[in-house]
């Protein structure tokens, strides 16, 4: 399952479970100032603010992502790094519903 097969699915299962989903296409471009390095997916839900990073398997976080991590969890946010394998097992389905 490649990284963007996993956003297919996560952003369907999200928008299914009533997930107000906003995903951000390349943020590796950073068109806009402090744009680089922001999370993949921004879900809202009944008051609860998910953050999702998507990764291959044996992706790593860069600097800029693991920053803003660290404040979306400072902020209270639920955050998540999620890889083919957390779809595959269920955990991911598990966290949205």
């Amino acid at each position: 399952m490649s990284e963007d097969e996993l956003l297919r699915c996560v952003v369907d299962c999200a928008r299914l479970l009533r997930w107000r989903v906003y995903h951000i296409r390349n943020s590796k471009r950073g068109i806009v100032q402090g744009h680089v390095g922001f999370p993949d997916i921004l879900a809202l839900r009944d008051g609860q603010v998910l953050i999702a990073e998507l990764k291959a398997d044996n992706g790593k976080l860069t600097e800029e992502q693991d920053i803003w991590l660290r404040e979306w969890r400072k902020a209270g946010a639920l955050v998540h790094i999620w890889r083919p394998r957390d779809w595959l097992a269920g955990t991911i389905g598990e966290v949205l519903r």
